[in-house]
C-alpha cells in the first residue's frame, strides 16, 4: 500500500472514528448498551467508505471506418483512478444485531466500484491518424471523447480483474471491526451474500 493510499485510509477512519467518539461521549452509551438505530446512524453518516485505491495506466486505441473509404483512429495514453469500497447508505437497522452478551453483528451491504476516474493532467494522445480518399468526408470531432470513455470502462473492467471488489471488503471489514473495538464493543463484521 502506498503512502497517499495508507494517508487516505488513516483520514477515512480518524473521521468514523471521531464521529462515533463524539456520539458515544455525546449520549454516554459506550459498549452494550448501543442501540441498534444508533449504530445504523453512525455508520450511515459516514456515508462510503472507501477501503482502496487502485491507480492504473492503459493505451486505448480506437478506430474508426469512414465510408465510402478511408479511416480515422487515435491512440490514448491514460492513467485512471478507481475506488472500491461499502455504501454505507445501504446500512439498515436488519444489518445490525447484537446477541445476549451484548456483541454487536454488523452485515455491510456487498462492496462496490464508488468512483472511477481518469487523470487528465496524465492522460496524452500518442498518435491521431487519419487517412481518407474522398475529401468531403470530415473528421469526426467525438473520436477523442469516445476514446476517453472507453478507457474509463477498461480501467474498471481491468480494477474488477485485479480483485478490487475481494480487497475491498476485506479491508473495510478489518476498518470498521477494528474501529467499533476500539470504543470498546465486540463486533463481528459480515458483508450481505459472502459471509
Amino acid at each position: 500500500m502506498t503512502t497517499a493510499k495508507w494517508k487516505m485510509a488513516t483520514l477515512v477512519l480518524s473521521v468514523g472514528f471521531v464521529s462515533l467518539l463524539a456520539y458515544a461521549l455525546l449520549s454516554r452509551k459506550i459498549g452494550p448498551d448501543v442501540s441498534q438505530d444508533s449504530v445504523v446512524l453512525q455508520v450511515q453518516k459516514s456515508s462510503q467508505l472507501v477501503s482502496v485505491r487502485y491507480r492504473i495506466q492503459r493505451v486505448v486505441g480506437l478506430t474508426e471506418q469512414k465510408e465510402p473509404l478511408g479511416e480515422e483512429s487515435i491512440l490514448l495514453m491514460v492513467e485512471g483512478e478507481v475506488q472500491g469500497g461499502i455504501d454505507l447508505h445501504r446500512v439498515n437497522a436488519a444489518d445490525v444485531t447484537t446477541d445476549d452478551a451484548g456483541a454487536l453483528t454488523l452485515t455491510l451491504p456487498a462492496p462496490a466500484i464508488l468512483n472511477a476516474s481518469i487523470d487528465e493532467g496524465k492522460t496524452k494522445i500518442w498518435d491521431r491518424h487519419v487517412m481518407w480518399w474522398t475529401p468531403w468526408v470530415t473528421q469526426d470531432p467525438d473520436l477523442e471523447h469516445k476514446a476517453r470513455l472507453r478507457a474509463l470502462e477498461d480501467i474498471r473492467k481491468a480494477a474488477l480483474d485485479m480483485g478490487i471488489l475481494d480487497q475491498a471488503r476485506t479491508n473495510a471489514q478489518s476498518a470498521l471491526g477494528d474501529l467499533f473495538g476500539a470504543l470498546g464493543w465486540k463486533v463481528a463484521v459480515k458483508v450481505r451474500g459472502l459471509d
